[in-house]
């Protein structure tokens, strides 16, 4: 069993917690960073200890604050000693008409949604270079070719997450690998209360006509955090369920 060690962020609920099963199954120690629902990240963690024997730290943090980064770099260094794996994985988005929308939101989400991953991987890269490890961060298609004018702001911070993945592999470049991956529509509380109508215009333009199941992103992440990877370097995988032109 490995005894490595992965951080990620919004890891308890959602995508984030799909990944951080995924990484649980695989042996990890685990990091789990959330900022809201104390009930839901502690049954979490029991969970995973119970069913895969490896340890889980909760670090309740707002990664919109330096120092609340800082705190999570610090405190998984205190308890694992050594940082192998960062899924940026933590994102907020607020729908809106571009009218409704304002500078102090806009803000937040790029701090959220792009400068949190910077310096998550700012602070924590002595532990990767001298553990030759790797992140994985989580665009979105709508950094691509998905665009919402509900969601310019979210789709601009994912815009930007993927350049941010480009230059930092260079920077990290040989020692650490850095990835990211662009999912589609993906079933998470986050639409469960879509209007259905809209939900099957969406599915439409899916080639396999469903959104994607939590796990299923959660495999890609671990994939390109694995050693089946290593050959993979700043690269964007989108997993949508195939792009039926939008």
């Amino acid at each position: 069993m490995s005894n490595k060690t992965v951080i990620i962020t919004g890891g308890s609920r959602g995508i984030g917690r799909a990944i951080s099963t995924r990484f649980a199954k695989e042996g990890y120690n685990i990091v789990i960073n959330y900022v809201n629902d104390d009930n839901s990240a502690q049954n979490l963690k029991e969970t995973l200890e119970n069913e895969y024997n490896i340890s889980v730290l909760l670090i309740k943090a707002d990664i919109s604050n330096e120092d609340e980064i800082k705190k999570i770099i610090s405190t998984t260094r205190e308890k694992f000693n050594s940082i192998d794996v960062i899924v940026n994985n933590a994102g907020i988005c607020y729908d809106s008409s571009i009218n409704e929308k304002n500078k102090s939101t806009f803000m937040k989400i790029l701090e959220v949604n792009l400068v949190a991953p910077f310096l998550i991987c700012k602070y924590a890269e002595k532990d990767l270079i001298s553990n030759k490890g790797c992140i994985v961060n989580i665009a979105s298609t709508n950094g691509i070719n998905t665009y919402y004018p509900e969601s310019l702001d979210y789709d601009a911070s994912k815009a930007g997450l993927i350049n941010l993945t480009k230059n930092l592999s260079k920077y990290f470049a040989p020692n650490v690998r850095v990835n990211a991956i662009a999912p589609g529509w993906t079933d998470t509380d986050m639409v469960k209360d879509i209007d259905p109508k809209y939900r099957k215009i969406e599915e439409d333009n899916i080639l396999l006509n469903r959104f994607a199941k939590p796990e299923e992103i959660a495999n890609v992440v671990y994939f390109l955090a694995s050693g089946e990877a290593s050959y993979i370097n700043g690269e964007i995988i989108v997993v949508d369920g195939g792009n039926n032109g939008y």
